[in-house]
């Protein structure tokens, strides 16, 4: 399943010493914060629709089980694309792809149909999947391994601020427009007004295509940095001599990825279901939506923070703070009702920030020139957000409120990571890393 990413490696981007790489990582930003915006929108979507087709919580979770089988199926070949055209040109097609599922969402909404809006969902993640498959690994390189989780984090947090103002922008646009989103919690829509809903989407999604295009012509004509022999793949004859399963840090990194997915998505997916709850917030979907953004906005504020702490202190230890918060906040959720069971589930987006960027890093630190297939394979483990169907059918089966156990479940695994997992064993030495800054 080990799918090589060509665009990274262990090593520093030292083909270029003492070269800025400001202007880069700024533009790569904007990725971060378009992708970031547009997988948050399922947030505000998954009610819409729920309402618009009378969709269970199993039934809306595959929705976005759908989107996280994208990074499963479409990772090993956006590899080979990149391998094949280049890594500017793969960006520019991945953003062309993602605009090409947004405008078939409004075909989706035209006929309207549940299939096609799943279809179209996949076309969109798989586009941010040749996206992610390029962009992570590369920021990591791009520079001192020593900061490279402090790097990929304010990066990131550029997707938290995406993350943050996609729900104001749905619940305005999508929900704030329908019957649905603005009805008392349990009111019946007509077959008229589900139709006339379905609507709803059309302006938002032309104008995430438009912007989406803008973005791809801007980066064509970019002059990226190129990283030379540095982003070379070992020779075959060479691989033979090495193996991933040997570094445990990528070993237990892969689950911790795959799970870490789990809980982010899951919280996203039925936080406006649980928070429109008459003993939990006891408001319509559209103002729960509005909260939303808070649990983003926390995201975003601690990656700049973090980003900021890993200066200094360890990126394993600032993950196993941040993982015992995340279960405390998840518990305190379980237990309550009210708003302290609202403003818990909030504060878990603060604790998750650093979460999938530290990870990341810590996975594929000392792989050396192992880093192409470890970088491919902890983009692959993005797959695990599929898994948000199996919360979907727990929200069935013994309530929404328990389902959130699941969640709490999974922070106690990346506490793991951190104290144990991911340590490096047979780590290829930093000195092979150039610092370039």
């Amino acid at each position: 399943m080990a799918g090589p990413v060509g665009t990274s490696t262990a090593y520093t981007a030292s083909a270029a010493p003492g070269a800025s790489y400001g202007r880069a990582l700024g533009l790569l930003a904007s990725l971060f914060f378009m992708w970031g915006f547009i997988t948050v929108i399922n947030g505000t979507l998954l009610p819409h629709l729920r309402s618009v087709f009378e969709l269970s919580y199993f039934q809306a979770a595959l929705i976005e089980s759908v989107w996280f089988i994208a990074y499963f199926f479409a990772s090993i070949p956006s590899a080979k694309l990149i391998e094949r055209i280049g890594y500017q040109k793969s960006l520019v097609v991945g953003l062309l792809i993602m605009a090409a599922g947004a405008l078939g969402m409004i075909l989706a909404a035209s006929i309207p149909s549940y299939g096609v809006t799943l279809v179209m969902l996949f076309v969109i993640a798989s586009g941010i999947t040749l996206l992610q498959v390029a962009a992570n690994p590369y920021v990591t390189v791009l520079g001192s391994p020593r900061t490279a989780s402090s790097r990929l984090n304010l990066v990131q947090a550029m997707n938290s601020a995406g993350t943050m103002l996609a729900p104001l922008f749905g619940a305005y646009l999508i929900l704030g427009r329908s019957k649905g989103g603005t009805a008392e919690a349990g009111t019946v829509l007509t077959q008229a007004e589900r139709l006339a809903d379905a609507q709803s989407v059309v302006l938002p999604y032309a104008l995430v295509a438009i912007v989406l295009v803008v973005l791809a012509i801007i980066i064509a004509r970019f002059p990226l940095p190129a990283m030379g022999s540095a982003t070379s793949r070992i020779a075959k004859a060479d691989r033979k001599n090495h193996s991933l399963w040997k570094h445990r840090n990528l070993v237990f990194g892969i689950p911790a990825i795959f799970i870490y997915l789990i809980a982010e998505i899951g919280v996203g997916n039925l936080f406006v279901n649980f928070v429109s709850r008459p003993d939990i917030g006891n408001m319509t979907t559209e103002q729960a939506g509005r909260y939303l953004t808070f649990l983003w906005g926390g995201m975003m504020i601690g990656r700049f923070a973090g980003s900021a702490i890993m200066q200094k202190v360890a990126a394993d230890k600032v993950l196993a703070f941040f993982s015992i918060g995340a279960f405390i906040v998840m518990s305190i959720t379980v237990v309550t009702t009210g708003h302290v069971a609202m403003w818990s589930l909030i504060l878990v987006g603060l604790f998750h920030s650093i979460m999938f960027p530290t990870i990341f890093t810590l996975g594929i630190k000392g792989l050396g020139p192992l880093t192409e297939e470890g970088s491919g394979l902890l983009i692959m483990a993005i797959a695990g957000g599929a898994l948000v169907a199996v919360q979907g059918w727990l929200a069935d089966e013994y309530g929404l409120q328990l389902s959130f156990v699941l969640t709490a479940i999974c922070e106690l695994y990346i506490l793991f990571y951190a104290l144990w997992g991911s340590k490096p064993t047979n780590a290829f030495p930093d000195e092979a890393a150039a610092d370039p800054q």
